[in-house]
């Protein structure tokens, strides 16, 4: 195997990731590769993502996990999370990715979980080089998902709150609001462990606007005919299901959706065999690996 540190630019901005070629890929051998996508404030050492990664290069896959701006090794304001802009910066990693010698530029498939599937699943809808995408646990309207995280009335106005109180802020004094991670995407304590170290714990109130504002649900119809595969807990402590579900009914052929009772948000965290066992067979009928000798 081949591990390299890259950085790469988006929007003017350097962008830290890692490349992995599996061990065996022989000179001018080009394979399918996959971008991985962290989750909201966190990095691309995070363990889930990196659980992803190593599920798919031990597959044949070349792999790129990387920072989006504000996080991890990557430039950016710290905690600056606006969706369109890592929609930006995960085109920009499949533009840097397709130049790679052992990949094969017109099969690169975008991963993500939770923040970073919402993200995949929109770079797919409006970037056509996409060529299949994977959302674990993710979410395609940020305000009904909000609603389902905030659900009591005392909740939802805490947080539209935090979103009014953002713009007031923003406006009289010219500085951001920051808020703290979980006021924005609440997570139960005994599931917090699965964020990694130098996770990001505030963040502008804008970012949450951002997410509210956000809606993979009006693109991941635009997909099709590339291929879709949609992963969620049953019972999700952390994004809504009807989210997944949402996102399969506004999608078109061909598009698979899998929900796993014995499993929660970070589900490749706890390897669990079953997810695992769908990946596989959806990957060897929709996006095997094949090696495509360089052109002379």
């Amino acid at each position: 195997m081949i591990e390299t540190n890259v950085t790469f630019l988006s929007d003017g901005l350097k962008l830290a990731g890692i490349v992995r070629v599996p061990a065996g890929v022989r000179e001018g051998e080009r394979r399918p590769a996959f971008i991985v996508m962290h989750g909201f404030g966190t990095n691309m050492n995070c363990y889930n993502e990196i659980a992803i990664d190593k599920m798919l290069h031990d597959l044949g896959y070349v792999t790129m996990r990387f920072d989006m701006r504000g996080c991890g090794l990557s430039e950016g304001e710290s905690g600056r999370i606006i969706c369109l802009e890592e929609v930006s910066d995960a085109s920009s990693a499949l533009t840097f990715l397709q130049s790679h010698p052992n990949v094969d530029p017109v099969r690169i498939g975008m991963i993500g979980s939770s923040f970073g599937a919402a993200v995949a699943v929109y770079v797919g809808g409006v970037d056509s080089r996409v060529a299949a995408v994977i959302s674990s646990g993710g979410w395609g309207d940020g305000e009904r998902k909000f609603r389902g995280q905030h659900p009591s009335p005392e909740a939802w106005k805490k947080f539209t709150n935090i979103l009014a109180e953002g713009k007031r802020h923003k406006d009289k004094t010219g500085r951001s609001l920051m808020v703290d991670r979980y006021d924005i995407v609440p997570i139960p304590m005994h599931m917090r462990g699965n964020l990694p170290p130098n996770s990001i714990e505030s963040f502008p109130a804008e970012t949450a606007q951002s997410m509210f504002d956000f809606r993979a649900d009006d693109v991941i119809g635009k997909i099709a005919p590339r291929p879709v595969l949609l992963l969620h807990s049953s019972v999700d402590s952390v994004t809504p299901t009807e989210q997944s579900i949402e996102m399969f009914k506004r999608s078109k052929p061909p598009c698979d959706l899998h929900l796993f009772a014995e499993t929660d948000h970070f589900m490749f965290a706890e390897t669990n065999t079953r997810v695992r066992t769908v990946i596989y067979d959806w990957l060897d009928k929709y996006f095997p690996v094949k090696v495509k000798a360089q052109a002379a």
